[in-house]
């Protein structure tokens, strides 16, 4: 027979936590201690401070750590409501247009018949695939010097035997090549 009755008993202090977060009193203490106390430094939401070599903030009343990451994670995170028209982001379009836009599908529509509108269209297209051309540079750029980075002394066959490479690229016929393919990409720009 099954038991549903919960096994673990939750702690007065446990239990002291969740009411002052309830009421909203998020530094009020829950237990009180005998002996070495250390030195209490009252914090209030958004406060910032390094403690152990860490960041930490208080957020919501819970105290967090501050990472590296956390602008990769608002970049990458969506909103629920689009910060334009205040409306549910739940059409399907609504994400790729987001990261582009920073703005659901149905505002990005409403922009661009404004821009057809008022004349701007074709300014608007060109600065889109000028952009796209610049990131591809700049894709390109970062390949060859990870490329130039890597050693070529050995190589692996398909046999298992490793065979020794003597010699390195060439840097200057490799310039030669960036910078032909980057004025060829320069030339598609309008």
């Amino acid at each position: 027979m099954k038991d549903t009755v919960l096994k673990k008993q939750f702690s007065e202090k446990d239990i002291q936590r969740v009411r002052n977060l309830v009421k909203g009193n998020n530094g009020e203490k829950t237990q009180t201690s005998v002996g070495y106390t250390k030195k209490y430094e009252h914090r209030s939401e958004g406060d910032i401070w390094e403690e152990d070599g860490r960041k930490w903030t208080i957020k919501g009343g819970i105290r967090q750590n501050i990472t590296k990451l956390d602008k990769a994670k608002e970049t990458v995170n969506i909103p629920l409501f689009c910060p334009e028209c205040s409306k549910v982001m739940k059409n399907r379009n609504d994400k790729p247009f987001y990261r582009i836009h920073k703005m659901c599908f149905n505002c990005v529509i409403e922009m661009e018949h404004d821009l057809k509108k008022k004349g701007k269209w074709e300014d608007y297209q060109r600065k889109i695939k000028n952009n796209e051309i610049d990131n591809r540079i700049k894709e390109f750029k970062s390949y060859i010097e990870e490329k130039l980075q890597e050693s070529n002394n050995s190589f692996i066959s398909e046999d298992g035997d490793v065979e020794k490479w003597v010699g390195k690229m060439d840097k200057v016929e490799v310039e030669k090549y960036i910078s032909s393919v980057i004025d060829y990409l320069e030339g598609l720009k309008q």
